[in-house]
């Protein structure tokens, strides 16, 4: 199965207009080109990416728009032109043709949402799109990360990540909502999570001429329901990995069709039937896993004897994953910022390739091509005289033993975000966290007994790195151990007795995740943190100066300086602290970070 990533990228580059492979329903109709055989722009605001729809000669011209940072409903305005029909409060992608918009590294839109009206042939592509509201504070788009509505055709989500941090009641809608005739679409290797409602197609009983619609590889965490909701129309859902559904999954109503084949459904609640009316509609499954689920009898669940109710036609070419390798290779592939690899179809992802080069990418010096080096060995040495500055996230833990998971402790804070959980800072993982609900909050570490603690590590949830902006350390009576911004490695004290420690959360420029609170009563590092998932490590260079990382490090302590430490943000500190907070950002932008030379 040819990799769709490629197919943009050569189309892109060589000017040559052929229709990429979705392998779903967008590509019919015509299929799938975007903006392919057009110019090319990259911007980093809103207000750029507007100008550069209406600087096209017509709303039909192609054109590639490739992002680069965040966009918010700050540096966002509406602007007219002869290719565009723009907004001030979303991205408004309406009456065009023949877009593409890719991301390039970190490609994040901050409480605004995209907007697709009256519009075909739209790709969008490694997009990170979060926390986009209704109402309850800055709102956008109708609270939908991403909107269709009125006569749209032929979309193209590919390896995006929409977000939440909570439901309905706490100022969110969907995360991607189909309505008033939205037709062949392919939504694929996508992260849904953290959200109330995954989706709809069809915003009513009324509103049924949408669809049809194909979700494959894409990875459905924490939703409460809609995933999604289907009223007529069809649909066909492949190899997706539906985890932790709280109260309902695929929901196909008034006479929709849905074909559920080789998907895996864990710690799902209803996961596939017709709920919350009489009008049913109808599915075919083949070849599902259904682990640890739970079925009601409110309505008409599928199950817990789950058979076909119809059989759907489907007139495109794929080749689908076993069920069983799913959530591994879902894990591996959906998202955006996540190396845009696909399956090929036999349970193994394809190696990493970017979307597609844009011909005028931001002024970064470049360093040389690495030659071929040994492979690293498996743990670096701590560099032998850290620089003065420390890292600008924890690199390390202090001495000894954990006390948050000792026996005895336990953990409790303000109020959480929908999904997370205030144990989770103390199981030793990194894939689960606690959020508070909105951009502050605390969290609390505390013991049937006092304890002597010296240091606190707080390590931030993939995905969340960089957002806690300023913190303050405080004792069970609420005064002040310490204090900063950012999360400067270690928070290191004069060692003292107590029974609660509190990390409160001042400001932060999103919804913050804690993964770990960890706390230890000496100051000196040794403790290795959590690994999540374990990676190769690169062998260790003596420190750098601050005008220089290349001395014996050669191309991989440019690449990091370069693409990390400068662009990121992240203090140059040694093996360690390179590796864990800038081999992402390196392997992003196209460089091997894994090796030396």
């Amino acid at each position: 199965m040819r990799t769709p990533s490629v197919l943009v990228a050569l189309a892109t580059l060589f000017g040559a207009v052929h229709a990429v492979t979705t392998n779903g329903f967008a590509d019919q109709n015509g299929g799938m080109t975007g903006g392919a055989g057009g110019k090319s722009a990259t911007v980093s605001t809103g207000k750029q990416l507007h100008q550069a729809l209406c600087e096209r000669s017509s709303k039909t011209t192609p054109i590639t728009i490739y992002v680069s940072g965040t966009i918010t409903l700050g540096n966002t305005e509406k602007v007219s032109g002869s290719g565009c029909s723009t907004a001030s409060d979303r991205i408004e992608l309406k009456g065009i043709k023949n877009v593409s918009i890719i991301g390039k590294g970190k490609a994040i839109f901050d409480q605004i949402g995209i907007h697709v009206r009256e519009s075909s042939n739209i790709i969008l592509q490694n997009l990170h799109v979060r926390n986009v509201k209704k109402s309850n504070g800055a709102t956008s788009n109708g609270g939908d990360a991403i909107g269709m509505e009125k006569s749209v055709s032929n979309i193209w989500v590919d390896h995006c990540t929409l977000e939440a941090s909570g439901g309905e009641s706490d100022g969110y809608d969907g995360l991607l909502d189909m309505k008033a005739g939205t037709k062949f679409v392919t939504v694929s290797y996508t992260i849904f999570k953290n959200s109330g409602r995954g989706g709809l197609v069809g915003s009513s009983d009324s509103d049924l001429g949408n669809g049809p619609v194909t979700f494959h590889h894409n990875l459905y965490s924490n939703i409460d329901s809609r995933v999604p909701l289907l009223r007529g129309g069809t649909a066909h859902a492949y190899n997706n990995y539906y985890n932790k559904i709280n109260k309902s999954g695929l929901n196909s109503r008034v006479g929709a069709k849905i074909r559920v084949e080789k998907n895996y459904f864990k710690n799902a609640k209803n996961p596939l039937g017709t709920f919350y009316t009489d009008k049913k509609g109808s599915w075919e499954v083949i070849d599902n896993i259904f682990d640890s689920v739970s079925w009601t009898n409110s309505y008409y669940p599928a199950g817990p004897n789950v058979k076909s109710t119809t059989s759907v036609s489907i007139p495109y070419s794929y080749k689908a994953d076993s069920a069983s390798c799913v959530p591994s290779i879902v894990g591996s592939t959906a998202g955006a910022d996540n190396g845009m690899k696909v399956s090929d179809g036999s349970c193994s992802a394809s190696p990493s390739s970017p979307p597609s080069t844009p011909p005028s990418p931001p002024s970064q010096p470049s360093p040389p091509s690495p030659p071929s080096q040994p492979s690293p060995p498996s743990s670096p040495s701590s560099p032998s005289s850290p620089p003065s500055s420390p890292p600008s996230s924890p690199p390390s833990s202090g001495s000894g033993d954990n006390l948050s998971r000792q026996s005895g402790s336990g953990s409790d804070g303000s109020s959480k975000a929908s999904g997370t959980s205030y144990k989770d800072v103390r199981d030793g993982s990194l894939s689960s966290y606690w959020s508070p609900k909105g951009s502050t909050g605390h969290i609390r570490i505390k013991w049937d007994s006092s304890k002597t603690v010296g240091s606190v590590v707080i390590r931030e949830a993939s995905g969340y790195q960089g957002r806690i902006q300023s913190w303050r350390l405080q004792d069970e009576n609420d005064n002040t151990i310490k204090s900063g911004t950012g999360l400067a490695g270690a928070i290191t004290f004069s060692p003292r007795s107590m029974k609660k420690v509190k990390f409160a959360i001042l400001s932060a420029s999103g919804t913050p995740g804690v993964a770990e609170f960890e706390t230890y009563a000496s100051s000196s590092s040794s403790a290795s943190p959590p690994q999540s998932p374990p990676a190769p490590s690169p062998p260790a260079p003596s420190p750098p100066s601050s005008s220089s990382c290349s001395n014996p490090t050669g191309k991989w302590g440019n690449c990091l300086q370069t693409k990390c430490c400068g662009d990121a943000g992240w203090t140059c500190y040694g093996a360690n602290q390179w590796y864990a907070q800038c081999r992402t950002e390196c392997n992003v932008n196209g460089w091997d970070c894994n090796r030396l030379g």
